[in-house]
Order: C-alpha cells, then structure tokens, then sequence
C-alpha cells in the first residue's frame, strides 16, 4: 500500500465531477457498506451535502493540500481537516472510490471520517442509522419491513416528502452473499424514491435502490437487465423516473418485491431546515444532561426511592397533526443519546419513560411516581448508542425521563424532542423547581446576538468588548449583581474557546453552541449555589462540575482553588461558565488528539503552541 495523492493518480483531479451524485460511489476493500449507504442516501439531498462536504474545494484555486469536511457531533458541527494522501495499490484507490477516476469527493469524505471515528480500521463494519446521525444531525428509527403498514407506498412517500434518508438490509443469510436474486446479504442498501409508474397494462408502485458496491443489481422482475416488464413502460415514463439500464448499482423494484427481500429499514429523520426544497422537517429541540452518581443517577423502575432523582424534561404538546390521518394526537419522537461510549468502551443499557404532568407541578416527586404509571415508555433498557420512542398522545403536558438500567452509574447524554409542528420541551431536574430558572429568564440568542451589534455599533471597540456588555445585560436579568465579576480577559477566552476559524469571533452556529453551554450551565450553577449568595463556596465546586458530567482529582481541584476563585475562595457566576468552558475545551482537544484512547497523546512543538497561546 502507498500512500498518494490525487495529482499522483491523474493529470487531472477534480473534487467533484458534474455534480457529486449518489453514482459517485463503489465500494473497495472496507467492509464500510453502513457508511457508504449514508453517503449515498446524504447525495440526493444537496443541501444536505453541502453541509457535510463544502463544495467549494478544489485541487486548483488556492490549493494546498487540505480538504475540510463537517460532522455533526451531539447537537454541534465539527469540522474534520485532512491531507489529501489516500491509500492506493497499483495506482488504485483501495478503499472508497468513483467511477470517474479523476473525481475524488466521496474518497476524502470517507478518510475525514475514518480520522473522527479513529482510522480506517473502525470503519470496518458498523451501523448506518449512526453514520446517518453523523452526517445529518438527524434522529434514526430502526423499523422492521415485515411489521410496517398495508399502504407501503403512502408511508414511504410521506417519510421522503420530509427529507428522511432511508437504508434497507436483509439480514437473512451469511454475509455478503447473494440470495437467488442477487440481493447481498447483510449488506446496506439506499432507498432513494418510491413512484407509481404508468405501463401499457396499468400502473405499478416501484421503489428505487442503491447498492454502494456499484454494481451486483436486483435480478428479479423491473431488473435493470434482466427486466422484461421495462417494456411496457413508454420512453417518456422511463426518461422521468431517470432510470439507466446499465450495471451501476442502482435498480427498480416493486414494493412486494421489496417486502419479500428486505426484513430491516432504518429511517433518518431530519431536523434542519432545507435551503432550497420543498421538504419540511421536524421541528427539533435538544437537551444536553448528565446522569451522575448519588445525584441524578437514579436507576430504573425498580428503584422506586431512586427513579425519581433521574433527570426530568417537561414537554408540551399543543398542535394535533391535523387532517392528514383525521387525528386528534401530536406526533413526535423522542431520541435519547449517551455520548462518549465508544471511546470510553463503556455502553450504558438506557431507555425513556414518559408520564403524564400533573397540574401546576413541573416534575414528579417519589410520592407521584409511586402512583403513576407511564404513558409511553422504551419497550426495554438497550447499550445502544441511541435508543427512539416515536409515538403520538393527545395535547397535554408530559415529563420525560431518561434513566440507565442501574443506579449511580456516571454518563452524560443528548435528549432530542423532534415534534411535526413547534411543540415545547424543557429542562425540569431539581427536586426544588423554584430554585431553577425558567428558560424564558435567560435572553435568548437573537436578543443577544443584537445587543452585541449595538454595542460594536456605540463605540469603536472589540467584538469581545462588545461581547461583554451583551453578556453583562443577560446577568442583570438572571443573577443581578454578578455581572461586575464578569472581566474583558474571560471574555476573549469564552470566545476563543468557541472560535473554530481561528478569527476571534463568533459566527452563528458557535454562537448557538455556546448559548446552550451558559443556559444548562446556569441551571446548574442555581441548584448547588446553596445559600443563594450568586457564588459558589469552594466546596460547593467539585460536585457541580460533577453535575456538569466533569469529574477531576484532588490535584485540580486544588488549582481550580489557587487560579479560578475569588480571594475568599469562592466562584462568581461568571467564574463558573469560563472554568467549566475552559474544563471542557481542554477534554475535548486532549481527546481529539487520543484517537485511540491510550490516554496520552504527542504533540508537536507548534501545536503546544497553538494550545496554549490561542486559549
């Protein structure tokens, strides 16, 4: 195996060709056919693609070598940097590749990815609904095709009129072998249309799939070359359906047919906003929390005086579906994530439950739970990655609780609530209510966002002195008083540690990541601010930065005494929201350099430098 780039394998290169299409993709010697089912799916989608792989790139203007790609990472995008060198045997990529050998897209997506999930060598065998997750920021269901409704046709049109991205298998058989029909076992598939095509004898419900192989097709009836029905569908139908009679991969089916040769179907819901289409998506909101042990790690059921101390989210549910199914419920799909399992080797068996609300109460106390029964909940505790509840109950107020099968067990996780219309959820974990802010206290992004350009617009100052005064403003509201503790230096740290351009500036998407860090870290800065003195006594520290899913030594607790306290030992608001960001930034970076989670990393000398100095 050498290692080249592209300008060695052509005199040519290109980083797309005509467009990157879901024909732009074959299969090399990776058992990656999860991730490239996702690719697949994620090409008919432009505006989708885009997001993922920035299309301006190109091995002309102003090319050095460097291609950058994004990926959604628990509720933010993360960019991924790569060298364009790719491995090659005999001139030939051996991993992923496209059929046009001077286009080269599809291959550096699938090596950024490789470096996020470690190398190559985790790409090898996996799952599609999570590389879908990756490369959307959507929520996945697993289905079974046997237990899906009578109307196929209607549900698969209804899930592709709202963008989801669809991937089939048949799991029936040993890997990677075909059936009589040439359908692969255990093999991922994209289901990219469904359409009612019109022949001389009627019409006929066809799904349209996607092999990542690029070649190996359906052989049975509507095959591309073995397909004797084509002939009764006119060369305007077939021109509309978009259909190529050749070897690529890409082939017809009827709805029975596919039935019959696939058992399981997983459906990517997405919950972002299309720039350019048609679709409408879920509307989405997220919460980001932390089962931490004796505090929040409650349990399951069977731990009746612990289940309650779970953490708990209020979600509302007000706009019924409408005409569509004569309905009188709300849709909605709850998706509950842990986060850092497989880097940390440690899968947590977890699941949701939900209740109904009780009047004029925002949680459910011991005493509630003992004589309620849920309304909905996950049919068992599984260590999957995410676990989804898709249902629908009348308009009302309910508690969701996200738990782990057994008690005082450390994890941090993502609670997503996707609704079809702006339904509400919120954060209600605290056995004291009153004690919490209501969400509405904090100024929300667009207010600040515009107190930040009339600040800048007031005075020729910084975008960090202007930062400062909006955030200074948002205190007054939430924690009077403590807005004098908020210094210029934190300030530029907060923004420089969310600065990923390297510019010292905020744009829109870091903006909102680091909102949402200030309004869940303030809810945890008023539960274990005791004596609601607006500081944090210094024993008072180690367990909310627990509560905050970060757990440090006696050593570092003794410097975030000596660096980060006031001199009466105690932790100003503003403190608390810089030490936390400064805590986590630092994690994070130290495990983006631990690819393989050996627990030490090198390196270099610029690097350190980099670290250090732009902090």
């Amino acid at each position: 195996v050498k290692w080249k780039r592209p300008k060695e394998l052509c005199a040519s290169p290109s980083f797309i060709v005509k467009g990157a299409t879901r024909l732009d993709i074959c299969q090399g010697k990776l058992s990656d056919c999860w991730l490239l089912a996702a690719i697949a799916s994620l090409s008919v989608h432009p505006p989708l693609l885009k997001q993922v792989v920035p299309l301006q790139q190109s091995f002309q203007d102003g090319y050095n070598g460097c291609f950058t790609f994004r990926f959604w990472v628990y509720g933010q995008w993360q960019e991924v940097r790569i060298d364009d060198l790719l491995p090659t045997v005999d001139d030939r990529l051996i991993y992923l590749s496209s059929p046009d050998r001077c286009e080269f897209w599809s291959a550096l997506l699938e090596k950024a990815y490789a470096k996020l999930k470690g190398g190559y060598r985790a790409l090898d065998m996996g799952f599609s609904h999570e590389a879908m997750v990756d490369m959307t920021g959507g929520v996945t269901e697993v289905l079974n095709v046997a237990a899906l409704p009578g109307d196929l046709p209607a549900l698969l049109s209804h899930l592709l009129s709202k963008g989801a991205l669809i991937n089939c298998a048949n799991s029936q058989g040993p890997l990677e072998q075909k059936n009589g029909l040439g359908i692969v076992f255990r093999h991922a598939y994209s289901l990219t249309a469904v359409e009612e095509v019109k022949t001389s004898r009627g019409t006929e419900c066809l799904v349209r799939l996607l092999n990542p192989w690029g070649n190996t097709e359906w052989e049975g009836p509507w095959s591309d070359l073995k397909g004797p029905e084509w002939n009764t569908v006119s060369f305007e139908e077939q021109k509309r359906l978009g259909r190529v009679s050749q070897d690529d991969g890409e082939f017809w089916m009827s709805v029975s047919d596919f039935r019959q040769n696939f058992g399981m179907m997983e459906v990517c819901h997405l919950t972002q906003a299309f720039q350019s289409s048609s679709m409408q998506p879920w509307s989405c909101s997220m919460h980001h929390g932390n089962w931490v042990p004796s505090i929040t790690a409650g349990g399951c059921r069977v731990f009746p005086d612990l289940f309650w101390q779970n953490p708990q989210f209020s979600f509302t549910l007000s706009d019924e579906d409408g005409s569509r199914r004569n309905s009188k419920t709300c849709s909605f799909i709850l998706a509950l994530m842990q986060k850092h399992q497989r880097r940390s080797g440690i899968n947590l068996s977890i699941a949701l439950h939900v209740y109904q609300a009780l009047p004029e109460k925002t949680h459910l106390s011991p005493t509630d739970l003992s004589k309620m029964r849920p309304v909905l909940f996950s049919p068992h505790y599984a260590n999957h990655r995410e676990v989804v509840l898709r249902s629908s109950l009348p308009p009302g107020r309910y508690i969701i609780i996200p738990s782990t099968s057994e008690p005082n067990q450390q994890g941090q996780f993502l609670l997503r609530v996707l609704t079809e219309k702006d339904n509400l959820s919120g954060y209600d974990d605290d056995k004291n209510p009153a004690d919490k802010p209501n969400p509405q206290d904090i100024s929300s992004l667009t207010e600040v966002k515009s107190n930040i350009k009339q600040s800048r617009s007031s005075f020729s100052g910084s975008y960090q002195t202007a930062f400062q005064k909006a955030l200074q403003q948002v205190f007054l509201t939430v924690l009077a008083g403590s807005e004098k503790f908020l210094v210029l230096e934190q300030c530029k740290s907060m923004v420089v540690l969310m600065d990923t351009q390297g510019i010292a500036r905020l744009n829109w998407p870091e903006f909102q990541a680091l909102w949402d860090k200030i309004r869940k870290w303030t809810d945890i800065f008023l539960v274990f601010d005791k004596n609601k003195s607006k500081r944090l006594e210094y024993q008072e520290v180690g367990p909310s930065l627990k509560a905050a899913g970060i757990v440090v030594d006696d050593l570092i607790m003794q410097l975030v005494g000596l660096r980060y306290t006031e001199p009466d030992m105690t932790i100003s608001y503003p403190g608390f929201l810089y030490l936390l960001l400064k805590l986590e930034n630092m994690i994070s970076k130290f495990q983006a350099y631990d690819m393989v989670g050996m627990g030490s990393v090198t390196v270099t000398f610029k690097q350190w430098l980099h670290m250090t100095m732009y902090n």
